[in-house]
């Protein structure tokens, strides 16, 4: 992806993007970062109101270090993170992973509810500048999923599917009475609870609070971004809002962390604008390093710190 993404860049433009980088206001790393932390900390906060109609109340400490522990596993294997920060939670919390993933879920489903309003956003207030981009990008990604499904396959595929859950209903029904369908039960019911746990929330108020919050402090690190270059310390919030756009739909690409992917996302957004080519992939790769190196670095530390905070006293130990 990285070799992708590098592949048509000229001798010429390497040296416009070394320029760039060179001279980038770094201290901004440090305000970037920072509203990319509190988006996290809000997003564990968001986490536990999930959480509390299933009658747990997890520590803030124990969910937000979960969390930057999940970010972290991404970055080796694509959504690995969501089942690993479940299982961490669970096993300092005791809380049922099972009705965690069914948490995760439900949370899942209102980012992708976000994403959307975002890109609707940006494309109604500038549809004469990015419209035709995202639209392309979205027409990619859907292409690139079914350019290879004919009715023949599809109808394959529903067959397969019809005697997957035949087969699960047969052995469901069949051997209900075993300890080991008993047990897959009890997980299906556990993801269940979490997944409608959305229904029974006492403070919606404070999760739409949280969600928006997330959303805006993702759009202010973009902001603070774009200060960091002489070239792109121009634009405002709607330029943002388009690299907000475009970059989410690269992270939502099953790669590392949107490796490859985000840069050259970014670079054709701010081409649009009228930024050289090799500015706009000097941004977007400043932007992706900045989110790369907090995730790695802050779950690494997350990983350390969490057993320091669960640390039983001596008195406990007897």
């Amino acid at each position: 992806m990285v070799w992708w993404s590098v592949r048509k860049i000229e001798a010429k433009d390497w040296e416009d993007i070394k320029n760039s980088v060179i001279n980038a206001k770094y201290w901004l790393v440090i305000p970037v970062i920072a509203s990319l932390l509190l988006s996290h900390f809000s997003r564990a906060i968001r986490w536990r109101i999930l959480m509390q109609p299933l009658g747990y109340n997890t520590r803030i400490s124990n969910t937000y270090l979960a969390i930057l522990i999940g970010y972290m596993a991404n970055l080796a294997v694509p959504r690995l993170g969501e089942i690993l920060k479940c299982t961490i939670l669970a096993r300092y919390e005791k809380v049922p992973a099972d009705k965690l993933i069914g948490t995760i879920v439900a949370e899942r489903a209102f980012d992708v509810i976000c994403l959307v309003v975002v890109i609707a956003a940006t494309v109604l207030l500038q549809f004469d500048v990015i419209g035709g981009y995202i639209n392309e990008l979205l027409g990619s990604a859907i292409e690139s999923k079914t350019k290879q499904l004919t009715p023949r396959k599809l109808i394959v595929i529903i067959a397969i599917i019809l005697a997957i859950i035949g087969l699960a209903w047969f052995f469901f029904k069949r051997f209900s009475h075993t300890s080991f369908i008993q047990k897959i039960k009890k997980i299906l019911r556990g993801i269940w609870d979490g997944l409608i746990s959305v229904r029974y929330l006492k403070n919606k108020g404070w999760f739409i609070f949280h969600t928006v919050f997330i959303w805006l402090m993702y759009l202010l690190s973009v902001q603070l971004g774009m200060f960091a270059l002489k070239e792109t310390q121009g634009f405002g919030i709607k330029e943002s809002l388009s690299v907000l756009s475009t970059g989410s739909i690269a992270l939502v690409i099953p790669t590392p962390g949107g490796i490859g992917f985000y840069p050259v996302f970014v670079q054709q957004t701010m081409v649009l604008y009228g930024v050289k080519e090799s500015i706009g992939f000097a941004f977007g790769g400043l932007l992706w390093s900045v989110q790369f190196f907090q995730m790695l670095l802050s779950g690494f530390i997350a990983l350390i710190l969490l057993p320091y905070f669960n640390k039983k006293p001596a008195y406990e130990k007897k």
